[in-house]
């Protein structure tokens, strides 16, 4: 018989092995999600209304009206 029989049996084990876990971590990344993603980005609330308002989402009275809601 061959004396190597068994090594390729013990590696492709190892690789399911890792395999798996990779899986278990890109399920754990897409679930949780990067901070990016969550919207937690450390942008202020003020920021992100300017930026709202400079890319014309928002009137400049709504713009005004919740800027003094956040300063209360």
């Amino acid at each position: 018989m061959n004396e190597w029989n068994g090594v390729g049996h013990m590696g492709g084990m190892w690789l399911w092995w890792i395999l798996g876990i990779v899986i278990v971590a890109a399920l754990a990344w897409a679930i949780l999600g990067s901070p990016a993603r969550n919207g937690d980005s450390g942008v202020s609330a003020e920021e992100l209304l300017k930026r709202r308002y400079a890319r014309g989402e928002i009137s400049k009275e709504d713009y005004e009206k919740r800027l003094q809601d956040l300063r209360k």
